[in-house]
């Protein structure tokens, strides 16, 4: 009882200590570049797959669901600071201490946990930085296409061309120093948003050969795309960690309600009316379907290309953060920056490798999406809310029943998702 009390007493907001803290503004800036970042430009496909009026209601649901699921891992992951005692703890560290404190039985899975979700990071994030890399190089290809016709290159000549910029830009290694980044990518990233609108809007919208709903057979690829556009999880537990008033993260109205709620309007308006304009012409990005004569459209298309360069480093940090932490203790602390400089440049290295050798940007989006953050944004949370409810699961074990639900919520997306994209996969490679 003793120790119980003492754990309800431990408040770890109290007990950080952060180099450099980010206000409520910069906060909400990191989050919602987290979130609002190429996957907005990828929405209206997904709603050519799903119909537009499945797609408006799903793209809500889905935005609920996201929204929530990360509420409750935030929320585990203060409980499980108490219990551990620490001030703070990454999205790794949870699901540790989550397993470590939770039933018996578990307990000796808490290792494996943390080594799962370790990996499930690394991959998602990496996976990220490829689909950047891919996309910044397709918006640069299309202007110089146009603009210098004598000098015609390929995507992947294009990703090779960014990788010096890109591992410089990944040498920042604080979240302070990324905020006005990530605030001048949001502004141009609104900015295209506002383009794309213009053109949305610019001639007469025609509704009758659009589809309400979609093919059930293309649900699943809407699935993996707005569930990559909108999940951010991973820079979720480093941008409430790094708050200078982390209790403003969660509440209403928070950081978290604030940047979702944005992020669910504009990703409703553009996936809606993208799709009512070019219906099924749409493109990865709908920026790729822009007119190329126009001045607004080649300002969207140079916006876009800018707005994911400054984005990079923010998903980048993920990934430096977990190589970082599985390799200094064999690195002599002389010698750690040395590492740090080259460790990150042979990751973005392998990143634009990837790029270059699959440079199918709908395909690789969709299973990042449906694999990748279907477990890390609605998988574990939903199993570590439970794990850590154990004891008290409330009336009729409606917590275990809620997140069973979430749970095979993401199960559901990862399969039907990863399904679809491989045959899509198969059948581009066919037509090549």
């Amino acid at each position: 009882m003793e120790n119980k009390d003492k754990t309800l007493d431990y408040n770890p907001f109290e007990h950080r200590k952060v180099k450099r803290p980010n206000s409520d503004i910069r906060s909400l800036a990191n989050l919602l570049k987290s979130s609002l970042g190429s996957g907005i430009l990828a929405v209206p496909l997904a709603f050519a797959n799903a119909g537009w009026g499945v797609g408006l209601v799903g793209t809500i649901l889905i935005a609920f669901i996201c929204a929530y699921s990360v509420h409750i891992f935030v929320k585990i992951s203060r409980d499980c600071c108490k219990a551990a005692r620490k001030p703070l703890l990454s999205y790794t560290e949870t699901c540790v201490v989550a397993f470590s404190i939770g039933p018996k039985r578990l307990r000796p899975f808490s290792r494996a946990a943390g080594i799962f979700a370790e990996v499930a990071l690394l991959l998602t994030y990496l996976g990220v930085c490829c689909i950047f890399t891919v996309l910044i190089a397709d918006s640069i290809k299309q202007l110089c296409d146009t603009y210098l016709p004598n000098y015609i290159l390929s995507v992947e000549y294009y990703c090779l061309i960014l990788l010096p910029p890109l591992c410089c830009l990944v040498q920042i290694r604080y979240l302070k120093w990324l905020a006005p980044m990530s605030l001048i990518a949001n502004v141009l990233l609104i900015s295209t948003f506002g383009i794309c609108l213009y053109y949305i809007f610019k001639d007469e919208i025609i509704m009758s050969d659009k589809r309400v709903v979609g093919y059930p057979s293309r649900f699943p690829a809407f699935l993996s795309t707005v569930i990559f556009a909108m999940e951010g999880i991973g820079v979720v537990m480093p941008v409430e960690n790094n708050m200078k008033k982390p209790e403003h993260f969660l509440g209403c109205p928070g950081v978290l309600m604030i940047a979702m709620t944005f992020i669910m309007i504009l990703y409703a308006t553009l996936g809606l009316f993208g799709y009512l304009r070019y219906g099924d012409e749409l493109q990865g990005s709908i920026t790729l379907n822009l007119p190329m004569d126009d001045w607004p459209a080649i300002c969207g298309k140079i916006f876009i290309a800018i707005s994911i360069f400054f984005t990079y480093p923010l998903h980048f940090y993920v990934v430096g953060d977990v190589v970082t932490r599985v390799s200094e203790p064999y690195i002599k602390e002389k010698y750690q920056n040395i590492a740090q400089i080259f460790g990150r440049i042979a990751i973005v290295c392998f990143c634009g490798g990837i790029g270059m050798a699959i440079p199918l940007l709908e395909q690789i989006i969709n299973i990042v999406g449906s694999v990748f953050y279907s477990i890390l944004g609605l998988i574990i949370p939903g199993i570590l809310d439970s794990v850590v409810r154990w004891e008290n699961l409330g009336k009729f074990n409606w917590i275990l029943w809620k997140n069973f639900l979430i749970v095979l919520f993401g199960i559901c997306s990862l399969v039907s998702g990863l399904t679809v994209t491989i045959f899509d996969i198969m059948e581009k490679v066919k037509d090549k």
